[in-house]
C-alpha cells in the first residue's frame, strides 16, 4: 500500500480523522497528506523535538504544540504519543520507527475513536518494520 493510500483509507477513510500527513522520523520529508493539510517546517521540528525531549513532564505540555497553523494544548505526550485538543477538535500524532503519523480530528469525532484509528495504524507499521 502507498503511504498516500494510508492517509486516504486507513486514517481519513475511517471517518475517525478528517486531515492526515505522514512523515519520515525526523521530520524533513513529507511522505503523504491530505490535500490542504500544510503543516509547516517549524511545526514538524516542534513534534519531532518533543519526541526527543526526555524530562518527566515534556515542554510542550506547558507551551502547547502547533498544527498547520492552529495551537493545541497538549493532553498526552510520551515516547510514542502525543494527543492535543482545541475546543471539541485535536490532533493524534504518532511516532514508528521510521516515521510520524500527523493526524487532526473534527468536532464531531470522539476523541477515542480518533485515537484508536491512529494507534492502530502506528501498531501496524510497527509490526511490518516501519
Amino acid at each position: 500500500m502507498s503511504w498516500q493510500a494510508y492517509v486516504d483509507t486507513s486514517l481519513v477513510g475511517t471517518g475517525n480523522i478528517d486531515k492526515a500527513a505522514i512523515f519520515n522520523s525526523e521530520g524533513t520529508s513529507v511522505w503523504a497528506s491530505s490535500t490542504g493539510f500544510t503543516i509547516g517546517p517549524a511545526e514538524i521540528k516542534e513534534v519531532v523535538s518533543s519526541y526527543k525531549d526526555t524530562g518527566e513532564v515534556k515542554k510542550v505540555q506547558s507551551s502547547g504544540l502547533h498544527i498547520a497553523g492552529e495551537r493545541y494544548v497538549v493532553i498526552k505526550a510520551d515516547d510514542r504519543s502525543l494527543y492535543g485538543k482545541k475546543g471539541r477538535e485535536g490532533i493524534v500524532i504518532v511516532k514508528t520507527q521510521q516515521a510520524i503519523l500527523v493526524t487532526h480530528y473534527p468536532e464531531s469525532v470522539q476523541p477515542g475513536s480518533a485515537a484508536n484509528t491512529v494507534e492502530q495504524l502506528g501498531d501496524y507499521l510497527i509490526g511490518v518494520g516501519y
